[in-house]
């Protein structure tokens, strides 16, 4: 099967009061349609500085990135909009949800900017968070949420135009053990009825030991 992305040789360097910290040291990795992988480690070992590059929010100091055959820093920033609007979901450990919207209209968010009209929108909202078990709770406002709810919400906002790639930084990091469990549990049917390609960065190692693959980042490298 092919690669949906194939990175190579993915080096990331910051410039610290005149020192350069190395963070990333030459990683190659490839996932396939439809797999699911945890990349684990320790704190500072690079695993969201990683998950960025993936999602084409932060370049690599050098080394490529491919997504469906594309060398996606290469590309210029409308094209790189798009990838990130319509291909690519991102969940974070914090939903970065807006508290001044309910549930629906946080969710609508990717899809208005995508150009589908309001209208549109809030029926693509509204079956997003219903498959996610929210269909009671979409005028509710953030902080009527609890902390699972918002979650999903946040994974419906990343999954409502039907990306082919969710990219997940600790997404269970700010949850109690059985809401965090209840997450993985969703997380794990995605996968698998909609066969995305899953990476997750975390420290939950029950989370990891139920991906297909999971990887151990150490002082920017695959050990």
């Amino acid at each position: 099967m092919k690669p949906m992305l194939h990175i190579e040789d993915i080096h990331k360097d910051f410039e610290n009061n005149g020192q350069i910290i190395q963070v990333l040291k030459g990683i190659d990795l490839q996932v396939l349609p439809g797999e699911s992988l945890a990349v684990t480690g320790p704190s500072g070992a690079g695993k969201s500085t990683l998950l960025n590059i993936l999602g084409t929010l932060e370049p690599p100091s050098r080394g490529t990135v491919f997504f469906n055959d594309r060398n996606v820093y290469q590309m210029d920033e409308t094209g790189l909009n798009k990838i990130r609007n319509r291909e690519i979901g991102f969940v974070f450990q914090f939903h970065h949800l807006l508290p001044e919207f309910n549930a629906e209209e946080n969710t609508m968010i990717p899809a208005l900017i995508s150009g589908y009209s309001e209208r549109e929108s809030s029926e693509m909202a509204s079956a997003i968070l219903s498959q996610m078990g929210l269909k009671d709770r979409l005028s509710h406002r953030v902080g009527e949420l609890s902390g699972g709810e918002q979650q999903r919400v946040a994974i419906a906002r990343a999954l409502i135009m039907g990306p082919q790639l969710l990219l997940a930084d600790e997404p269970t990091g700010n949850l109690d053990k059985a809401t965090g469990d209840d997450i993985t549990r969703l997380l794990l049917s995605l996968n698998k009825s909609r066969d995305l390609a899953l990476v997750i960065a975390t420290h939950n190692m029950e989370l990891a030991q139920q991906m297909s693959k999971q990887l151990l980042l150490v002082d920017g490298r695959f050990v």
